[in-house]
């Protein structure tokens, strides 16, 4: 009985993947699944099955899995300038971090990191952090968690920090600074070199969250993209989040945060040595962990290699090349800022959010945002797909032609959208979202 039970669970859980896994591997989504090769998705899934037990809080059981976390760490911030840094194990400051299960967690590390350092060594009890406007909402999480005042920097005309806003924002209690490279919303770079090297004058931390495009960036700028420096090169950058399941194509849950120098990371670690359990220590928040997605990261990682993570983001940045021409040909639309992959688009005369309906409509999953309205698309893999770029630049152009024929329709998200971007009271919009949630514990 109990094997044909299992037979039914897995029988339904196959229709509902069957059922779901269709607009992404098609390409209709904005982010979400970076690679979704078949042959890329069984391998990982071996590999999880393999060390599904493995559980990285118990080390002496799994060492396999602290090596796999090793070197994940190793190869990310060997990526990310610590060569060129001067990066050895025996040297003061040298780069080393920590896998965490995601972007969010990586940043929430950081933040928590630099709070309690700066109360340690400068004896800060009210800190600050300096964050542009288009920082991921990960920063205000960290903010609301640990009891770090955010103080909001505008953007310029380009979507990148303002550094003159910056420099103006520092006081005795600044703990950190932080860009994105890029942001989230529009695909911008903020000025890293200007704004680490204020914060190195000035004895501050500065995080580059990379958690975008921290496996994307150093293939482009091989590739001989424009790409401004960003990284540990800089020598104002002391700490950096980039995800290994986004663009380092891992499987869902793994990330990377990183630290100039052990003595920095140490802040991020949990040690307690009077519980009458024993001696208990973690490096992030959690206690156990899924040794099994560690493995599988560190298997994408020396599976795909340099020169397959070069293909792709040559793939990648070709694709998206093409889909800002299609956009830039419809008049109506413009695009923000100049950006490499995440393209973020508007409208002067026409609802967006009624054009994000219409794509949605035909099958088309697209991030909404706010301040200014607008909507984009994160290029993947998916999109690398054979017509997929000019079909998305089809159905933009018939949504155009559509809201433009009937402006006062009505229905889909977009009266959602709009609405939210006008309430006065931010507590209302919370609230919603609260309720919205409430509705997926629903059984």
């Amino acid at each position: 009985m109990l094997l044909c039970d299992r037979a039914e669970y897995i029988k339904e859980m196959e229709a509902l993947k069957s059922r779901e896994e269709a607009r992404w591997k098609d390409g209709f989504v904005s982010g979400a699944v970076y690679h979704g090769d078949t042959d890329h998705i069984d391998f990982l899934n071996r590999v999880y099955a393999i060390n599904s037990q493995s559980n990285p809080l118990h080390a002496d059981l799994w060492p396999s899995v602290a090596k796999f976390e090793a070197e994940i760490v190793a190869m990310t911030t060997n990526m990310l300038g610590a060569g060129q840094a001067g990066n050895t194990p025996d040297v003061d400051g040298a780069i080393c971090g920590t896998v965490s299960s995601g972007g969010t967690e990586s940043i929430l590390l950081a933040m928590k990191t630099y709070r309690d350092w700066a109360g340690d060594k400068k004896g800060i009890a009210k800190p600050e952090m300096i964050i542009p406007v288009t920082a991921h909402a990960a920063f205000d999480k960290a903010a609301q968690y640990f009891n770090i005042k955010p103080v909001l920097i505008p953007v310029d005309a380009g979507y990148r920090a303002n550094v003159a806003a910056d420099r103006k924002a520092v006081t005795k209690n600044t703990i950190v600074i932080v860009g994105s490279a890029p942001s989230f919303p529009h695909g911008a770079i903020d000025p890293i070199e200007e704004l680490s090297e204020l914060a190195r004058q000035q004895d501050i931390g500065f995080h580059t969250d990379a958690c975008l495009g921290g496996f994307l960036l150093p293939w482009a700028e091989k590739l001989g993209y424009n790409v401004p420096p960003f990284d540990f090169r800089l020598p104002g950058v002391t700490s950096m989040s980039a995800d290994t399941h986004k663009f380092g194509y891992a499987a869902k849950g793994t990330s990377v945060v990183l630290y100039r120098g052990e003595e920095l990371r140490r802040y991020q670690y949990y040690t307690v040595t009077d519980w009458p359990g024993g001696l208990y220590f973690s490096p992030t928040f959690a206690g156990s962990r899924p040794g099994a997605l560690s493995a599988a990261c560190w298997a994408a990682m020396v599976a795909i290699g340099e020169l397959g993570y070069l293909e792709a983001t040559q793939k990648i940045l070709e694709t998206a090349a093409v889909i800002k021409a299609g956009i830039q040909e419809i008049p109506e639309l413009h695009i923000f800022g100049d950006p490499l992959w995440v393209i973020a688009f508007g409208s002067g005369t026409l609802d967006i959010y009624k054009i994000m309906d219409y794509m949605t409509r035909h099958r088309w999953n697209l991030n909404g945002l706010h301040k200014p309205a607008c909507v984009h698309i994160c290029v993947t893999l998916r999109h690398t797909q054979p017509g997929v770029a000019e079909r998305f630049i089809d159905d933009l152009k018939s949504a155009v032609a559509h809201v433009k024929q009937n402006p006062d329709e009505e229905g889909g998200m977009a009266p959602v959208y709009g609405m939210a971007a006008t309430l006065p009271l931010r507590s209302v919009a919370g609230d919603m979202l609260k309720r919205y949630m409430d509705l997926l514990y629903k059984v």
